[in-house]
């Protein structure tokens, strides 16, 4: 997000919408595969292969509503101002992982004292991070190509009209 552009609620939600659509889709095809054999350890799992539960599904939904909120917290300037970019994205991680710890341990998305769980969260966080890395460093070289295409083009606009 860049940090001089202002938003609206409609950014917002559309943000936490596109979370809470990444993590469902993701949601799905893990139930899809691991869904069987996990029906009876997990909360996520419930019905099997045959999806996530509602209430699971609201719960990833305020997930995703607690993330967007952090992410406006710790990437725009109108509340931290001076904190380094990179030290906003190491609290804002810090900040993922203990609200999604939270949500495993209060409503049982797998059983707490198992390590293997917690290892496939750290994975499937971590692969899902890095891919998100990727797609907004990708997305940040294309925006700073188009306007470094459009200054120039600006520039030599001027220079043209200054030759004349």
């Amino acid at each position: 997000m860049n940090m001089e552009e202002k938003r609206t609620i409609f950014d917002y939600l559309a943000q936490v919408m596109i979370i809470f659509g990444f993590t469902t889709l993701l949601l799905n095809i893990f139930c899809l595969v691991f869904g069987a054999s996990a029906r009876d350890i997990s909360a996520i799992f419930a019905l099997g292969a045959q999806g996530v539960p509602v209430s699971v599904s609201f719960q990833f939904l305020c997930v995703s509503a607690l993330l967007t909120g952090a992410r406006y917290v710790f990437f725009t300037d109108r509340i931290i101002k001076q904190m380094p970019a990179w030290l906003r994205c190491i609290c804002m991680l810090t900040f993922a992982v203990i609200i999604i710890a939270v949500f495993i341990i209060l409503f049982h998305w797998f059983p707490a004292d198992m390590w293997q769980p917690w290892l496939m969260f750290f994975c499937c966080f971590g692969v899902s991070f890095a891919g998100s890395f990727l797609f907004v460093t990708l997305k940040e070289k294309t925006e700073n190509r188009r306007m470094e295409e459009a200054l120039r083009r600006l520039k030599e606009a001027g220079e043209d009209k200054a030759g004349k």
